[in-house]
């Protein structure tokens, strides 16, 4: 351990060629926004997560009641701007551009 901090802090080069692997994928995405939206509605039975999924973008729709709409979206649409840049964060760790969109 002290020596991965030497490394790190000595200005070593050797460290540099370390690239993370990213873990889970399209599915996970997908899970992580069910799960984030149905903790947000009141009604998270009724919530419905679709995905869509091409070579270089995943497309989540979330359909839930009408009531319910205003909470996923948030004031200002802070909310789903949230989940949306978490989400293409993680896709764009393996690759793909992600886009959440929220169904009537």
């Amino acid at each position: 351990m002290l020596g991965f901090f030497k490394k790190l802090f000595s200005g070593d080069e050797s460290g540099a060629d370390f690239k993370p692997t990213p873990t889970g994928g399209e599915e996970d995405l997908a899970m992580f926004v069910k799960y984030v939206v149905c903790n947000l509605v009141d009604k998270p039975k009724v919530v419905n997560v679709e995905t869509k999924n091409t070579e270089k973008l995943l497309i989540i729709k979330v359909s839930c009641q009408k009531e319910d709409v205003g909470k996923i979206i948030g004031k200002n649409g802070k909310t789903i701007d949230a989940i949306r840049s978490l989400v293409n964060g993680a896709a764009g760790r393996l690759g793909k551009r992600a886009n959440v969109e929220v169904a009537d």
